[in-house]
C-alpha cells in the first residue's frame, strides 16, 4: 500500500465511479488489480462467500479530489467566458453564451462534387455588432480554454473549428495565461491571451472574412437571450450602433 500513487489516473477514477454507482460486482481484470493494490478498493465476502467490491475511505477521497478539480476548471472556464462576454459589450456588441448552433460542413466527395454536412457547434461566446446593416453584423465565436490538456483535446478535432468558422466572420482561442503559446493555434484562428489583472491580450489577430448569418442562425439567435449587461460598467445602460 506504500506504493499507492498520489493520484489515480483517469482511468482509475472512471473505475472507481462505476464502483461508486454500482452493487461491486468484480471484474477481475489489471485496473481492478491496480485499485485493490494502491488501497483504494477493498474485497468483501457475504455470508454465502460471494465477493463484491467496496470503495475504501482512500478511494473515496479520490473521487472527491477529481470532483473538487474539475469543479474548479469548469468555474474558471466559466469565468473567463463572462470576461470575454463582456468584454464584447463594451466594444458595443450582442453576446450570447451557451449557444448551440447548426453549421454547415461542405465535404468534397471522390467523385469532384460535394455534400454539406449539418453539425451542431457550441461555441462559448458568440456575438454580434449591435447594427441595422446585415452586411455589418461581423458574427464573432470565441471558444475559451484554461487548461492545456482541455485545448490539445480541441485540436485535434479539426471539425470543431471548421464549425465556428461556417458561422463567424472571426473565430478567436482565448486561452488562460501559460497554458499555449500563439503559434500552436492555427493560423485560421485569433489568439488571446487572459492575463492576470483582468484584461484580454491579443496574441495574434484572427483572419476576418465576410459572413452574411444565415435564417437558421438568425432564428437560433431570437430564441436566445443575450447575456444581461455587466452591472458593474459605467457604460452599462449605453448600446451603441454601429
Amino acid at each position: 500500500m506504500s506504493d499507492a500513487p498520489a493520484r489515480a489516473s483517469s482511468a482509475q477514477r472512471q473505475r472507481l465511479r462505476a464502483l461508486w454507482r454500482s452493487a461491486g460486482w468484480p471484474s477481475r481484470d489489471m485496473l481492478e488489480l491496480e485499485l485493490i493494490g494502491a488501497g483504494w478498493v477493498e474485497r468483501l465476502l457475504d455470508a454465502d462467500g460471494r465477493e463484491t467490491l467496496r470503495l475504501t475511505d482512500a478511494g473515496i477521497a479520490q473521487l472527491l479530489s477529481a470532483r473538487r478539480q474539475h469543479q474548479a476548471a469548469l468555474g474558471a472556464h466559466e469565468a473567463l467566458a463572462a470576461r470575454v462576454a463582456q468584454a464584447m459589450q463594451r466594444d458595443g456588441r450582442l453576446a450570447w453564451r451557451g449557444l448551440a448552433l447548426r453549421a454547415p460542413l461542405v465535404q468534397a466527395e471522390a467523385e469532384g462534387g460535394s455534400r454539406t454536412r449539418w453539425v451542431v457547434a457550441m461555441p462559448d461566446v458568440y456575438s454580434i455588432r449591435q447594427t441595422t446593416r446585415e452586411d455589418a453584423l461581423l458574427p464573432i465565436a470565441h471558444e475559451v480554454k484554461v487548461s492545456r490538456a482541455d485545448l490539445l483535446a480541441d485540436l485535434r478535432r479539426p471539425a470543431k473549428g471548421e464549425a465556428y468558422r461556417a458561422l463567424a466572420s472571426e473565430c478567436w482561442y482565448v486561452l488562460a495565461a501559460g497554458i499555449a503559446q500563439a503559434d500552436e493555434i492555427p493560423p485560421l484562428f485569433g489568439v488571446l491571451q487572459a492575463t492576470p489583472g483582468g484584461a484580454l491580450e491579443v496574441l495574434r489577430p484572427a483572419p476576418r472574412r465576410p459572413f452574411t448569418p444565415m435564417l437558421g442562425l438568425w432564428m437560433a439567435l431570437a430564441r436566445a437571450t443575450p447575456e444581461p449587461p455587466d452591472e458593474e460598467s459605467p457604460q452599462a445602460p449605453l448600446g451603441p450602433v454601429a
